[in-house]
């Protein structure tokens, strides 16, 4: 009997194929520890219920790394504010001055970016806020405001102890800079002193608000059951209207205060060790501040590319990626942006975007490498996703259980390059959010320009509270308790 030759181009897709499922298969193990069930990310936020408790607690908050700051905010917008405020935005490279009237119709913005140089970032910080004092400056004359003293939100997206509304003390910089003279005081003070050392014009009275908080507010002006504010960009953290009665270290047990979380310090008492892979240890081994921001480091934007980047070399030197080379520029720290997840991960282009950034690389590339890549890139992502998905579940849940319902309706204000740019993660936080949360309908509101208007809304917010105290106390001759209760 005659045998059937075999088409040489058959035999080679054949082959092709098999090599790549091979592949595919062998890359598993590497993946697999990113990989988180349902079962370990719920373990995951119950540690975290634990570690909010810790935070709130009077003697408990000292050792405690997820540290629940008070933030002295006592109310989200109920829409009758009303007036013209500044707005200052400083958590990166860049800051924004902002002029905001709030209307019965809505409100009106002007703004102005300002840079801040590299060098300032590292050097005194009286140098800092004198260059924060004088960018302000000419705004407010560009703004024909001099002859007025607004009221200024502050949005000082670093973690600080808020001792007041407007006394914030910073605990230590993140994101690059690392100004002396700063860690340890007030921040309010440090920018009003640079404001009278001007002696050209003046600021009303300073509300001093964490990024989440200003994008909790912002949004809170527009949907009134907005009382989480969630940032997940270069770096991750959320806020929300805690109840009194459970804000040990501030006095007064009646209505809610916002509680800024600080969440990305989860697990830098090793409460996530297990679930850590050898890839956020290095990264977190060679990032300015080790051993600090654990959570943050598996899930935001400063740090989801690196993780990539080490795992692309890992895969390469076990001969499963880019026939075992790689190239100088992918053995650079920090090479491999996350915008590349992103640009990657895009359904229709994500392909094409792939080999042009391994050929960027300087990476020598086959197709099955372009759909490994991919694949670790969504692996990463994911998990990232997930993880935040846990912990807003953990903070949901908790505000359903504290005011004893059993059903929750609440939205969440979010902000940050990674929810907005990448192309599934929101979809991916939120349907893991749905399965953690059954008990809670979590709506998600993206703010618009949320740190800047969201500073002058807390500023609104705390003027009308303080007119309420003083009505209050007009008619009540216990002034002391109704300052307690409305501060």
């Amino acid at each position: 009997m005659k045998r059937q030759s075999v088409d040489p181009d058959v035999f080679q897709m054949s082959k092709t194929l098999m090599d790549e499922e091979q592949r595919l298969v062998e890359v598993q193990p590497y993946l697999q520890p990113f990989c988180l069930s349902a079962q370990q990310l719920q373990d995951v936020s119950a540690r975290l219920q634990k570690d909010l408790i810790r935070g709130l607690g009077k003697h408990t908050h000292h050792k405690a790394p997820v540290k629940m700051l008070p933030t002295f905010v006592r109310a989200t917008p109920d829409g009758s504010e009303r007036g013209q405020f500044l707005a200052l935005d400083l958590g990166g490279t860049n800051f924004r001055v902002l002029h905001v009237r709030v209307q019965k119709d809505g409100q009106e913005t002007d703004s102005k970016i300002c840079a801040i140089p590299q060098e300032m970032m590292q050097g005194p910080g009286e140098q800092l806020f004198d260059h924060i004092a004088a960018c302000l400056g000419d705004f407010i004359m560009a703004q024909n405001l001099k002859e007025q003293s607004l009221p200024l939100g502050f949005t000082f997206s670093f973690p600080c102890e808020q001792k007041e509304i407007d006394k914030s003390i910073l605990i230590r910089w993140t994101k690059g800079f690392n100004c002396s003279g700063v860690e340890g005081q007030d921040v309010v003070k440090l920018l009003k002193e640079a404001v009278h050392r001007r002696r050209d014009y003046d600021i009303g009275p300073v509300a001093m608000v964490n990024d989440t908080v200003g994008t909790m507010m912002s949004c809170g002006y527009k949907d009134q059951r907005c009382e989480i504010g969630m940032i997940i960009g270069t770096g991750t953290n959320a806020c929300y209207m805690e109840e009194m009665r459970n804000v040990q270290r501030v006095e007064g047990n009646d209505g809610r205060m916002c509680i800024n979380t600080e969440w990305g310090g989860f697990g830098d008492d090793g409460y996530l060790d297990d679930i850590r892979t050898e890839f956020d240890v290095e990264v977190d081994r060679t990032s300015i501040n080790a051993g600090v921001h654990i959570f943050e480091k598996m899930i935001s934007g400063m740090y989801l590319g690196e993780i990539v980047r080490l795992l692309l070399l890992r895969l390469a030197a076990d001969g499963l990626l880019f026939d075992g080379r790689t190239s100088e520029v992918l053995r650079r720290p920090s090479s491999f942006p996350t915008k590349f997840m992103s640009d990657m991960e895009e359904k229709d282009t994500g392909q094409e975007n792939t080999q042009n950034i391994l050929t960027e690389l300087g990476l020598n590339w086959d197709p099955v490498d372009v759909r490994v890549v991919r694949l670790v890139c969504a692996t990463v992502s994911s998990r990232s996703a997930h993880l935040c998905a846990a912990a807003l579940a953990t903070v949901a849940d908790r505000i359903r259980a504290n005011r004893g319902l059993d059903h929750l309706k609440i939205t969440v204000g979010v902000d940050g390059t990674v929810y907005r740019k990448h192309p599934t993660f929101s979809q991916r936080l939120q349907a893991m959010v749905r399965l953690l949360a059954p008990q809670c309908d979590i709506s998600f509101l993206v703010s618009e320009d949320g740190s800047g208007k969201g500073a002058a809304m807390v500023t609104a917010v705390s003027q009308r509270l303080a007119l309420q105290s003083r009505l209050l106390e007009d008619s009540d001759s216990d002034e002391e308790q109704q300052q307690k209760l409305y501060h």
